[in-house]
């Protein structure tokens, strides 16, 4: 694979990164100021505060779901491993990485194992 694409995609999922950390860091804070306000609360307040707990909490999994992929993307260039399927380790297309930079396996690959899964 190109040098030059992989530098960038390296530097793009390092700022994806970066990005995720600074937004899993705000949903924290937002988290920790839900739990522990101490203003007495309706049911309506109740409700609200388990809706934004739980949102948050989903938020956060997408997030650290995405920072384990950038992880295992960067561990792969750092490997040069990089930009190959891991299921038939055919070439991902440039375009399928300029997309999801971060993707494992090719379109064909990744639509089989889709298809199994559901």
């Amino acid at each position: 694979m190109d040098k030059v694409f992989v530098e960038q995609m390296r530097v793009d999922l390092i700022a994806q990164k970066k990005e995720i950390m600074k937004s899993l860091m705000s949903e924290s804070d937002d988290f920790n100021a839900i739990v522990t306000a101490k203003q007495p609360k309706d049911l309506a307040d109740i409700a609200s505060d388990d809706i934004d707990r739980n949102t948050l909490e989903t938020l956060s999994a997408n997030d650290v779901r995405r920072l384990r992929l950038i992880d295992s993307a960067l561990s792969r260039i750092e490997n040069e491993r990089y930009g190959l399927c891991m299921r038939c380790n055919k070439k991902i297309p440039r375009e399928r990485l300029e997309a999801i930079p971060y993707a494992l396996m090719c379109i064909e690959c990744k639509s089989t194992d889709e298809r199994k899964n559901r």
